[in-house]
């Protein structure tokens, strides 16, 4: 069992033995007994250790015959070291009594062997760019033989041989990504140590093997396979593996297929240049498909992706074809879990162009092209007060069922999702929508669309107040985004994980938003990233009864969100219904009361219900009775919601209360 509050400390294994305070101080740990029973617990994973366990390990056989006074002579100096400041006769939060022996109780990433376990399964399902910084994370910490002087009872030799084999396969699926992502340079100097060091190990040789042959170093390469097979053969007797003697008949032949995937995608690229003429309609529509591909990448890509469209689109209506402009605009197919436009006025072009086409093509437009384009207006305008949107998807959906095409369903589902947010109360039905999709992808292997709908649910259950089955879907969410290379995804359930820490009362909640903050840097969800932050610290500062006069500086250092501060700095979208209250809180009655009068509702959205609550609070700390039975009003339909949870982000707690 491990615990949730971080106490700052640091303990180190994966080397010698050791601890370190907040600061990065060394703690004196006494003898090597004291570091040995630490390493013990170490190993016991949270979990207890009882003391006859303890004394058979630490001595063996024959233990000395006050060894159970011993062990609880070292528990004690530990407690010491690893908690100085706690008061005498309180309970130790730390090493802890257990049944009839003892555990230790630190969260995950303040153990370094731990912390590295919990990187090395989160690389697994991670992109490879991901899985490349994740287990770089992890192979600089590493600072040795793990549990380097502790001696060799038969607990350390298991110990050390588990984290060997961890830390090997850390190196090597740390090696393979870099491959993937073009690295090989890196990935020999990753891997010429680590072959020296297990000289058995046949696919780190294999790898080694292939990196050098994409530096340009295929003598080298061949020679690393030929090596690993003669010894091999001569010293253990066994044949090389069906990898292994692919792989040296591959380098023989220069195979395409050892080439570095982006050598492939220029090849191919250059050949499409040549092939398809500049101006065409098929390189326009093919465009489509790479604009996609770059909008799921992350890493800049979704800005880039709609800057690029909005050039393909300008280009399909100069020369003069709806039909391609609809077939561009059709194919982008990016689903949205967010109903705020990132980009308003891009949107707006996009929106334009698809409604241009629309009446250009009239009732002459293919039933599925018709549909992507209502399915596009309504994604476009999502977030936008009216009822064209929605009357839109709805359409789109008709269409969708009346063809049977599954991935246009899923396509026009979605649309309908961003678009069912504009009254409180439709978490249930945004539920039905998302389930619908998943259904549907799953059934006919369309991975993108399962990754939202689930998305869709996770979002959903926050909302109707199922925490677990939100754990449960955003575990789900990642697995599938590790695999189909989709990293902005982990972004939403980040900040899913953070908000279920705030509603259950982390005292880490709070840096665990600021994590997941990090993590929208430069993900080009600017219609997500605008003013979540401080609304989310303003949310869990009154779920914690908290005064609002704390400063919400942000890490990244270039905005700040004062909460005390009427102007409601760093707010962005959602300043005018924070600001009442802000007003409330610094004693300014008056102004608070005259900003609800010139309030209008707060738009569509998944936060629209944490917004009418911070109105509703405002209104009953100043006494606004109109204002409050308006924003009860609109409430009323969520009243057995979680306000903001359906936003899978930020939580103001039961829209009961204020109901």
């Amino acid at each position: 069992m491990r615990a949730t509050t971080d106490p700052g400390l640091r303990v180190r294994v994966l080397g010698s033995v050791g601890v370190a305070a907040a600061n990065g101080e060394p703690l004196a740990l006494k003898g090597p007994r004291h570091r040995e029973l630490l390493g013990r617990l170490v190993v016991a994973d949270g979990f207890a250790v009882p003391v006859e366990v303890l004394v058979a390990d630490l001595w063996g056989e024959q233990p000395p015959r006050r060894a159970v006074g011993s062990i609880r002579t070292f528990v004690s100096d530990l407690r010491s070291a690893l908690e100085p400041l706690r008061p005498p006769r309180t309970r130790p939060g730390i090493l802890v009594s257990a049944g009839a022996g003892y555990a230790l109780r630190l969260p995950v990433d303040a153990v370094d062997a731990w912390r590295a376990e919990r990187l090395v399964a989160e690389a697994a399902t991670a992109t490879a760019d991901r899985a490349a910084r994740l287990l770089g994370t992890v192979l600089e910490g590493w600072g040795g033989t793990a549990y380097a002087d502790v001696g060799d009872r038969p607990w350390v030799q298991a110990e050390r041989a588990r984290l060997d084999e961890l830390r090997s396969s850390a190196v090597e699926h740390r090696a393979t990504a870099l491959l993937e992502t073009g690295r090989p340079a890196e990935a020999v100097r990753l891997l010429d140590t680590h072959v020296a060091g297990h000289p058995w190990r046949e696919e780190a040789r294999r790898l080694l093997a292939l990196a050098l042959y994409r530096s340009g170093r295929q003598a080298e390469a061949l020679d690393t396979v030929r090596r690993a097979r003669t010894r091999l053969r001569d010293d253990l007797g066994l044949d090389p593996s069906a990898g292994l003697a692919t792989l040296e008949r591959d380098i023989l032949d220069r195979a395409p297929r050892l080439d570095q995937p982006d050598d492939v995608f220029r090849r191919t690229a250059a050949t499409s240049e040549r092939v398809v003429g500049i101006g065409s309609r098929a390189r326009l529509e093919s465009t489509a498909t790479l604009l996609r591909s770059l909008a799921l990448s992350g890493g800049g890509g979704l800005e880039a992706a709609r800057e690029h469209l909005a050039e393909a689109l300008r280009a399909a209506e100069q020369i003069g074809d709806a039909e391609t402009t609809a077939r561009l605009l059709g194919g982008f197919e990016v689903p949205s879990i967010w109903p705020r436009s990132d980009d308003p006025h891009r949107s707006g072009e996009i929106a334009a162009a698809a409604r241009r086409a629309l009446r250009t093509l009239g009732t002459d437009a293919p039933a599925s092209l018709r549909a992507r384009l209502l399915a596009v207006i309504a994604i476009e305008t999502r977030g936008l007060r009216g009822s064209a949107g929605i009357s839109a998807a709805r359409e789109a959906v008709g269409i969708a069922d009346d063809l049977g095409d599954p991935a246009l369903r899923c396509f026009a589902l979605g649309a309908l999702v961003v678009q069912s947010c504009d009254r409180p109360g439709r978490a249930a039905e945004r539920d039905a929508l998302g389930n619908d999709i998943v259904t549907l992808a799953r059934r006919h292997d369309l991975p993108t669309y399962e990754i939202q709908g689930l998305l869709v649910r996770m979002q959903a259950a926050g909302a109707l107040a199922n925490p677990a089955g939100a754990a449960r879907l955003a575990d789900a969410v990642d697995v599938l985004a590790g695999k189909h290379e989709r990293p902005l995804v982990h972004v939403f359930t980040a900040w899913n994980r953070a908000m279920r820490r705030a509603e259950q009362g982390h005292d880490d909640a709070e840096t665990q938003y600021r994590r997941a903050a990090d993590l929208l840097d430069g993900s080009g969800m600017h219609g997500v990233s605008e003013g979540l932050l401080p609304l989310a610290l303003l949310a869990l500062r009154i779920r914690r009864g908290q005064p609002l006069d704390v400063d919400l500086e942000l890490d990244d250092g270039d905005r700040s969100a004062a909460a005390g501060a009427p102007d409601g700095t760093g707010f962005g979208p959602y300043e005018p219904w924070v600001r009442p209250l802000l007003l409330s809180r610094a004693g300014r009655a008056e102004e608070a009361r005259d900003a609800l009068g010139r309030l209008t509702a707060p738009p569509p959205g998944l936060l629209l219900e944490a917004l009418w609550c911070l109105v509703a609070q405002a209104a009953t700390e100043v006494s606004d009775e109109t204002t409050l039975v308006r924003a009860r009003t609109a409430l009323e339909p969520a009243r057995h919601e979680i306000a903001g949870a359906g936003s899978g982000m930020v939580s103001l707690g039961p829209v009961e209360r204020w109901v």
